[in-house]
């Protein structure tokens, strides 16, 4: 009899022996079609990014090539202006030779073919150096007035008071008001026929076309409308994506401000973007120091 007891407390005890072993077996699946779901996931997630970083390219060269057909039928358009012109010279009995029909649209040389004396480099607290060719071709005192308070240091600090989407930047006011202007006298105007094309510097002025100071503007896209009605001295080359996220406002609400401006020919370095767009910290007055203590 002991020794039938003894044979069933054995055949009660294997199961309990098997069970943690079927158990781990059962388990075993799971953790492998986890690890698998997993893997399958992070392959999803990676062709989604992808696929989207592929979208941004093509988006990206849809836009550049859009901005191409514009500048080349701005360019086309000015060309034609240029030849309507000469051709109601023509037609008035006027000298209608080569150095007249020049005299309509002036060659621009390249930007690395410019004097560097007439590259504008304005680094602005958006993050970067918007670089800019000037113009004295078509707008010779106009340029002459920006490159003056650009030696001075006028524009240092200046915010863009003025930015409308879809149209244009505007600087050059110390007060941010865009009612100021500098000490020296208004500018005549030098209205000229080259296209107003995205990244055109131009002069912002008052109601008398002869009022312009030291305000100017960049337009965002292509305006003809503003050709020979406001003065057109250059235009930017490189950094305009500083210039696409400049805060938009009448003021605007945080304005973008120009950290420093510069010429080519003065070789200053540019700032400490990082440092500048840290508030300034307030200065510890004797006031201060004297305030009684508050808990």
């Amino acid at each position: 009899m002991p020794k039938m007891f003894k044979s069933l407390a054995a055949l009660l005890f294997v199961p309990m022996l098997l069970s943690p072993l079927a158990l781990h077996a059962q388990g075993a699946p799971a953790t492998e079609q986890s690890a698998e779901q997993q893997q399958r996931a992070s392959e999803k997630e990676a062709a989604r990014l992808e696929k989207a970083r592929q979208k941004e390219e093509r988006a990206a060269e849809k836009a550049a090539a859009k901005q191409a057909k514009a500048d080349a039928k701005a360019v086309e358009e000015a060309e034609e202006a240029a030849e309507d012109a000469a051709e109601d010279a023509k037609d008035s009995g006027a000298a209608t030779d080569a150095t007249s029909v020049t005299a309509a649209l002036p060659v621009i040389p390249a930007p690395d073919k410019a004097e560097p004396d007439n590259i504008l480099y304005l680094d602005l607290s958006t993050g970067g150096r918007v670089s800019i060719q000037l113009y004295p071709e078509i707008a010779p005192n106009h340029v002459e007035r920006i490159k003056t308070l650009t030696q001075q240091g006028f524009y240092d600090g200046v915010i863009f008071h003025r930015v409308i989407e879809g149209f244009m930047a505007q600087t050059g006011d110390p007060t941010g008001t865009g009612t100021g202007g500098s000490d020296l006298p208004d500018v005549a105007a030098e209205f000229n026929k080259f296209p107003h094309l995205r990244g055109s510097l131009s002069m912002a002025r008052a109601q008398d076309p002869n009022s312009a100071n030291s305000q100017f503007f960049i337009v965002f896209y292509p305006r003809f409308s503003l050709d020979n009605s406001y003065t057109n001295l250059g235009r930017v080359f490189a950094g305009m994506e500083y210039v696409d996220i400049i805060p938009r406002g009448e003021p605007p609400v945080a304005p973008a401000r120009i950290l420093q401006a510069s010429l080519k020919t003065q070789n200053k370095p540019e700032p400490n973007y990082a440092a500048a767009a840290q508030p300034a910290e307030r200065a510890i007055s004797v006031d201060d120091l004297n305030a009684p203590i508050s808990n």
